[in-house]
């Protein structure tokens, strides 16, 4: 069955786009510079051929640049050549054995602290505000948090970029209270397959 979603790609100098849509047994439907196109494993078309499918991941290459895409998944951005960008971010351990990462939200730059204890990304309405979000259209609810019930805002993120991964329509809370990082949530975390290596943290996108 073909499933809902969409993930980008830009291919070399061309900037050709091409997306996965969705997948069905050994064929993947790729958008092409617009243009649906339904193909076989081994298949080309506009110079893009698909190499593999494996459940909602997609396998493609063109002129020595591969990328995987994966159903639901940001835009994956490949400059040309032989470069292939990683699906793994590795967090190095910060100051009291937190992990910490620079990473960005719609393309502005942020601090992150992994939080495995928070259900969504969660900042302070002090940062959105820093990095143009507007939290204040976003949907009023009471959370439970440390420092009991809190007022909340809660929006969906269009981009949230670690290393070279970068994931689309993330939720996220916009607390009142002063926040010295960004709480990277389980919503994130949900996406990578998580392992502690010595001091740092091996995040592998799933």
């Amino acid at each position: 069955m073909i499933g809902a979603g969409l993930a980008s790609l830009a291919i070399a100098a061309s900037a050709q786009s091409v997306a996965l849509s969705g997948t069905m047994g050994q064929r993947a439907l790729l958008i092409i510079d617009g243009q649906p196109k339904m193909l076989a494993v081994g298949e080309r078309f506009a110079n893009v051929r698909l190499v593999s499918i494996q459940g909602d991941q997609a396998r493609i290459e063109r002129d020595g640049a591969a990328a995987t895409l994966r159903v639901g998944a940001a835009p994956v951005n490949l400059g040309g050549g032989t470069r292939e960008l990683s699906t793994e971010v590795v967090i190095p351990v910060g100051p009291g054995g937190h992990f910490m990462s620079e990473g960005r939200i719609n393309g502005r730059l942020v601090r992150f602290m992994v939080d495995t204890g928070a259900t969504l990304i969660a900042l302070s309405q002090v940062e959105a505000d820093r990095i143009g979000l507007p939290w204040r259209e976003g949907r009023q609810v009471l959370m439970q948090t440390a420092n009991g019930t809190t007022p909340t805002h809660l929006i969906t993120l269009s981009s949230v970029r670690l290393g070279d991964v970068e994931l689309a329509n993330l939720q996220a809370a916009v607390l009142p209270a002063s926040m010295p990082y960004i709480l990277l949530g389980n919503n994130v975390l949900g996406r990578f397959q998580m392992r502690r290596d010595s001091d740092v943290m091996r995040l592998q996108l799933r």
